[in-house]
């Protein structure tokens, strides 16, 4: 049986929010699809989904950016695992962290969602919350601005030049996840440089 990885790319559809912080896991997925030259295809589980394979007889990835809003994740997440016949624990939630300062990536398995509405629907729509995540740190805003606002805001210019980084980074956290499992991910990623 061929070991198959859902890996979701959070974020909101549309133009308007294809360039904000709360869509860096959709920017981690397109990179993904790119890296293989993988196309997009709308499946009526009410997502877009790219079928590709980590390497040559490697394991099956399902990329997934839901066509909904960022609180409505888990609809689509659950449908695609089940057609799929994916247990959620080969499921990778890519997404942004206001908690984690920009430019940094913490990778974990379950836990809360820490007001993450996206993370708390796929949980509710799993039945668990022992999924893989891939967190991208976008900092908390500055001053006293909402962080609502902040998450729905575009990166700054300087954060745009180091953005392909971190996107190609977080890319390389999901398939290290796929490929050598969590803890082996996690001392790599978290390692100090």
């Amino acid at each position: 049986m061929i070991d198959t990885w859902l890996i979701m790319g959070l974020g909101n559809p549309g133009p308007r929010y294809e360039r904000t912080r709360h869509n860096v896991g959709q920017l981690v997925v397109d990179e993904i699809a790119r890296r293989r030259y993988e196309r997009w295809k709308q499946h009526k589980a009410g997502a877009r989904v790219a079928e590709t394979r980590l390497g040559p007889g490697g394991s099956k990835l399902v990329l997934v950016k839901s066509n909904g809003f960022m609180n409505t994740s888990g609809g689509p997440a659950s449908a695609l695992a089940k057609f799929y016949s994916i247990a959620p624990d080969r499921v990778i939630a890519i997404h942004d962290e206001l908690d984690i300062p920009f430019d940094s990536l913490k990778l974990k398995v379950g836990g809360g969602h820490g007001g993450h509405n996206g993370i708390r629907d796929i949980a509710k729509a799993l039945d668990t919350p022992d999924f893989a995540r891939v967190r991208v740190g976008i900092g908390r805003p500055p001053g006293r601005q909402d962080p609502a606002d902040w998450v729905l805001s575009d990166f700054s210019p300087t954060e745009r030049k180091t953005l392909p980084i971190l996107v190609g980074d977080a890319a390389d956290a999901a398939e290290l996840i796929v490929s050598d499992g969590l803890t082996a991910a996690q001392q790599k990623v978290h390692a100090p440089c």
